[in-house]
């Protein structure tokens, strides 16, 4: 490297070049050497989120004998300026790092305080008259910064996730009374069964993911009760007067969220349930709309030898080698990342598991899993929500001949002439092929008119009387 290309910053483990153009600092530096693993940088809205508590911390400490407003001032501009979107490139450690998070808590501390700095006419790199530890990080550890980060960044997140799901869900329910009246086969096992409406079937749909964004947004509280100014153990070692709540007060000004410090800043150190328990509500809504995507497949499988009771809007050509060939792709792909989302969930419980005594150290990874699971679940919905949700039809002439050809129709015939009889019924039908209406018909059982008036009851209103 080109001696005007870098500059020599030094800590405690001695000197190393830093690029001379970087805000971050030695201790970052060293970060970027050990971990090149994934490649991936920190999270959006968890840069975000720590550097919010950079900027509480500053206001929290500006009070005598502790943080002078001098650099308080300049240490909240810096953070404003990264918060308007601003040197976001300059948080550069990977998400597999050291434990913790302590060396994204330090590459915080140095780019906040070389721009703090440089404003104050420094230099970058010399941490005068604001250092990154003594300053920017007064009062804090990385103990309780990043645990709180990852919970503010969740928080950011959630509603986000909550408004796609809830999308989801209006459409099903647009479809849902769009056709509350198309009668349908139901079935069970993958057999004819009883029948139903197009109407019911989504409407459960949307019913299934309106309770999923009910426990999603019960986790959202838990989330508000954070450990900051717990300090290194959670004893607030180091902490100004008051801090914990002077603290919380800015961060929930900041963030517009009911923020709170936690009755037991230990435990709130130790324990990632708050995160296991979010990251189980989006686990089960990843195992609904697996199934749901399932069944899209399903409906829509054909369009000649499948069921072929919806179309989804073709979105792109199916095949490299079949001409024509359209595939439910985007139904596919919520699949995949429901499956990846479970994963993710997999991990994080292993990883919640893995706290010992005062501190979880896998906290960087599991706030990595975290927030793919809510990032991927949210784009994957939103997608499948516009170009395939809207724009779906329903082929009522197909469904009318499938329920029709349905031996699950004798069912209806339990209250009128006995179940043994209408067993009979269907095995002729399931032997001759002819529909149950005829066969009913011509036993004269009842009139192919009445037939049908008790199908459209039953499916719809499941009276049959």
């Amino acid at each position: 490297m080109n001696e005007q290309h870098y500059r020599i910053e030094k800590d405690s483990l001695g000197e190393l070049r830093v690029p001379a153009q970087a805000w971050y600092g030695i201790q970052t530096q060293r970060a970027v050497g050990n971990f090149p693993i994934s490649g991936r940088g920190p999270d959006r809205d968890f840069v975000f989120a720590h550097v919010r508590i950079k900027r509480a911390a500053a206001v929290a400490n500006c009070q005598p004998g502790w943080l002078d407003k001098t650099l308080a001032d300049a240490i909240v501009a810096a953070c404003d300026r990264i918060l308007a979107g601003e040197f976001l490139d300059q948080f550069v450690v990977d998400r597999f790092q050291a434990g913790a998070g302590t060396s994204h808590n330090m590459n915080s501390n140095e780019v906040i305080a070389n721009l703090a700095n440089v404003a104050l006419g420094g230099a970058r790199g010399e941490y005068s008259p604001v250092h990154p530890n003594d300053h920017v990080n007064m009062g804090q550890s990385t103990n309780d910064t990043i645990p709180t980060a990852i919970r503010l960044a969740a928080l950011a997140k959630l509603p986000r996730l909550c408004a796609a799901v809830e999308a989801m869900a209006g459409e099903y329910q647009r479809i849902a009374e769009q056709e509350r009246d198309t009668v349908k086969s139901g079935r069970t096992h993958l057999q004819d069964a009883v029948p139903t409406t197009i109407g019911r079937e989504f409407g459960a749909y949307a019913w299934t993911l309106r309770r999923c964004v009910r426990r999603l947004s019960d986790c959202h509280d838990p989330l508000c009760e954070i450990g900051l100014g717990g300090s290194a153990v959670g004893t607030g070692l180091n902490t100004s007067p008051d801090y914990p709540h002077r603290v919380a007060a800015e961060l929930a000004r900041l963030t517009r969220e009911p923020i709170r410090p936690a009755e037991d800043l230990v435990a709130q150190m130790q324990s990632m349930h708050d995160i296991q328990r979010l990251s189980a509500a989006i686990r089960d809504l990843a195992l609904e709309l697996g199934r749901i995507a399932n069944d899209m497949r399903l409906l829509a499988s054909g369009p000649r030898t499948g069921l072929g009771e919806i179309v989804l809007p073709p979105v792109q050509p199916g095949s490299s080698i079949m001409p024509g060939k359209v595939n439910p792709v985007m139904f596919e792909m919520l699949n995949q990342v429901c499956y990846q989302v479970q994963g993710q969930d997999a991990a994080i419980a292993a990883m919640t598991q893995a706290g010992q005594l005062e501190l979880n150290v896998m906290m960087p990874a599991l706030g990595s899993a975290l927030f793919d699971a809510m990032d991927w679940l949210t784009r994957a919905i939103q997608a499948a929500t516009e170009r395939n949700l809207r724009g779906l039809k329903v082929d009522r002439e197909r469904c009318r001949r499938f329920l029709h050809e349905s031996v699950g129709l004798a069912t209806l015939l339990n209250t009128r002439i006995g179940y043994a009889a209408a067993a009979e019924v269907a095995k002729a039908s399931q032997h001759t092929g002819r529909p149950v209406r005829d066969i009913v018909a011509e036993r004269g059982l009842m009139s192919g008119e009445e037939f049908d008036e008790l199908v459209l009851r039953a499916a719809r209103d499941g009276r049959m009387d």
